[in-house]
């Protein structure tokens, strides 16, 4: 009795340890780091790379621009010096929910799916009288919070894993169904929660899992070919432990390098294909810029389908986190510049790729 008792209090501590440390997005929008902000607003790129890559042996950062109609990129290593130039394999984090929006957007152009719709209309859900709409759900505006608590989360933290690892789609729709959220207008909440219900929306919108889903959309739509779901593979390592079934992959489980991605930025810039026009309209006016994050620039003004949006710089941007990658895409239609931060760091380490990549774009602007 004595035993279970005590199996039963490390049980709970553990729950309660994990809610406390738990990973609440693959890459959020708070200033990550410790640095001084009012230093670290004084920072050229060059010392914010420096002092982020200091001593350290494992630091591979790679820094992609367009500008001009071209690419180019450079890769950085410890205290900030320039490694050849090799096509690095990163986990992107949360910026794969830019690839499961974009397929969205061709959803919507192909009348699979309306933004308006409510998710109860593609999903096998309990009665209700509401749940929320595709379009508050990309917005980060449904009411539902960045990640609901699941069983495998305990495991997944005791073995320091992906939290979001096994997680299936059947326990995501039970959640579903279990959370109470009102037909009202909630203020701006990041939510991996939400963007893993749009992955499942996807799937009955073309009737196949997400995995080769995404996988075929990016190699045959988006023509990116070292761009996929995580299997693992790549040159880094470190990268984190999905299954081919998990219910959150649509938040952030895609590995790329800096070519797709630098070929990614610009046709979103571009707009080809041309849904993806739908992808950079703003449909929520959020203003979730904290005040750290306003001194360095970086701006929540708006978020469009699955994008944020910063009016007062011009850019249309994203940032991903995992636990040892943190990456930044952000990019200026108007004067068709572009920037890509991919980094083997974790997003709490220094400084993130977010602030570097902000700092690299509006230099370009001017």
């Amino acid at each position: 009795m004595r035993k279970r008792k005590w199996e039963k209090r490390k049980t709970l501590k553990v729950v309660l340890i994990l809610f406390l440390v738990v990973a609440a997005g693959f890459g959020g929008y708070s200033l990550y780091g410790s640095y001084k902000i009012n230093q670290l607003a004084e920072m050229t790129f060059k010392e914010m790379l420096a002092y982020t890559t200091k001593n350290n042996k494992d630091a591979v950062i790679t820094v992609g621009i367009i500008k001009d109609g071209k690419m180019a990129y450079n890769v950085y290593g410890e205290n900030g010096m320039e490694l050849p130039q090799e096509e690095h394999i990163y986990e992107i984090g949360s910026i794969t929910k830019t690839f499961t929006t974009s397929l969205l957007c061709k959803a919507i152009s192909e009348g699979r799916v309306s933004l308006e719709d409510s998710i109860e209309k593609y999903l096998s859900l309990q009665k209700r009288d509401y749940y929320p709409t595709i379009q508050k759900l990309v917005t980060h505006t449904s009411g539902y919070r960045g990640y609901y608590f699941e069983k495998p989360m305990i495991s997944n933290f005791l073995h320091k894993e992906n939290d979001f690892n096994g997680i299936s789609e059947e326990m995501l729709l039970d959640r579903i169904g279990k959370i109470n959220v009102e037909n009202s207008d909630y203020p701006f909440k990041y939510s991996n929660f939400g963007m893993a219900t749009i992955g499942a929306v996807l799937e009955q919108a073309y009737g196949k899992d997400y995995t080769p889903l995404m996988n075929d959309y990016i190699s045959d739509d988006l023509g990116l070919t070292n761009t996929k779901i995580s299997d693992r593979s790549g040159d880094l390592g470190h990268y984190w432990k999905w299954s081919e079934s998990d219910a959150y992959l649509p938040a952030g489980a895609i590995l790329s390098n800096i070519t797709d991605m630098m070929q990614y930025a610009e046709i979103h810039m571009r707009e080809k294909p041309d849904y993806l026009s739908i992808a950079h309209k703003g449909l929520a006016e959020v203003n979730a810029s904290s005040a750290s994050n306003e001194k360095m620039g970086i701006h929540i003004d708006s978020v469009g389908v699955g994008w944020m949006i910063d009016h007062e710089n011009n850019i249309i941007w994203h940032n991903g986190g995992t636990g040892n990658y943190n990456s930044y895409i952000g990019f200026d239609q108007e004067n068709q510049v572009g920037v890509v931060i991919l980094s083997n760091l974790p997003p709490n380490y220094r400084i993130p790729a977010t602030v570097m990549g902000i700092e690299i774009l509006t230099s370009l602007q001017e």
